[in-house]
């Protein structure tokens, strides 16, 4: 049990509920909203996302919710984005025509090379751990999450990979820089090893709000 509160961006692009229960499975105190004053009262962020990236752009901006999550971020506060709210993290997207980040990461976002196979990449793949993290602790090596994308993100700066994955070709599916998290894949329908990361990330949030 944690006593960290996480707050779930409600922007309407991310199944918030499944990842509500999830976080309360896990023990955290979970809250969905939009109100910058809940998202900045948080101990940690959680940045779900299920459709495009020019989309869920818009739609953080017309929320006004883009200063906000920077803000956060920027101060400190652990931030995890999951699926394709992951890919929000970094600057730009070529999906759809193309459109700007958060910017949290440095690096883009393009479609998965995979080699003829078919797409989106739909189910369970594995992850092979490249560097240590707290996020990670006592997952196994690889472990197995649930993904649903056809796009990846390229980190400009290798070291801020955690995770690699491989369909067709590698890609980046777990990323850190110091408070700010992702992982491309949905932790909350992911079982055992999704549940344990979620776990982990709600003890980070733990720590700052001790």
């Amino acid at each position: 049990m944690t006593g960290a509160t996480i707050a779930i961006v409600d922007y309407g692009m991310g199944n918030r509920r499944s990842v509500e229960k999830a976080l309360e499975h896990v023990g955290a105190r979970a809250l969905i909203s939009r109100e910058p004053g809940d998202l900045r009262a948080a101990d940690g962020l959680l940045l779900p996302g299920v459709g495009a990236f020019p989309a869920a752009m818009r739609t953080l901006r017309e929320l006004d919710l883009e200063d906000v999550l920077l803000d956060c971020a920027r101060g400190g506060m652990p931030f995890f984005g999951s699926c394709m709210g992951m890919q929000l993290l970094f600057e730009s997207s070529e999906e759809h025509g193309g459109a700007t980040g958060l910017g949290l990461l440095r690096g883009s976002v393009r479609r998965l090379d995979s080699q003829g196979r078919k797409l989106p990449h739909i189910g369970w793949n594995e992850v092979r751990w490249v560097r240590e993290s707290p996020l990670l602790d006592g997952l196994p090596d690889p472990s197995t999450f649930y993904h649903v994308h056809t796009y990846v993100p390229h980190p400009s700066d290798q070291a801020d990979v955690l995770g690699i994955s491989d369909y067709g070709s590698e890609f980046a599916s777990v990323v850190a820089r110091d408070n700010v998290f992702g992982a491309q894949f949905h932790p909350e329908k992911s079982s055992t090893h999704g549940l344990a990361l979620l776990r982990n990330f709600a003890r980070l949030c733990d720590r700052v709000a001790a």
